[in-house]
């Protein structure tokens, strides 16, 4: 395989890549604001965090620089502690025992 067809095939899929995390962004979005109950909007926002996460990681690397990932990184870290207490907040009531 050629690089420039190489480079073109990345290119493609990157972008394609893109639209379908903003499409399950969106997807996510909706079930977050007409969620019935208050699980199924935690895991909406559990879901928005990680495709946030990874389109973050795809314009990395699409662009080529290392800022976009230690981004990720972040989003995913406070991500992760916000569903956590937010999922102890629902079962127990209570988030700091």
């Amino acid at each position: 395989m050629s690089p420039t067809l190489a480079w073109a095939l990345l290119s493609w899929s990157l972008l394609l890549a893109q639209i379908l995390l903003v499409a399950a962004m969106g997807c996510a979005c909706t079930r977050a604001l007409r969620g019935p109950r208050a699980q199924d909007r935690v895991l909406a926002l559990d879901t928005m965090y990680v495709n946030a996460a990874m389109l973050l990681l795809v314009f990395g690397i699409r662009t080529g620089t290392t800022h976009y990932f230690e981004a990720a990184l972040l989003i995913s870290l406070l991500g992760f502690a916000a569903t956590a207490a937010l999922s102890k907040f629902l079962m127990r009531g209570e988030v700091i025992e």
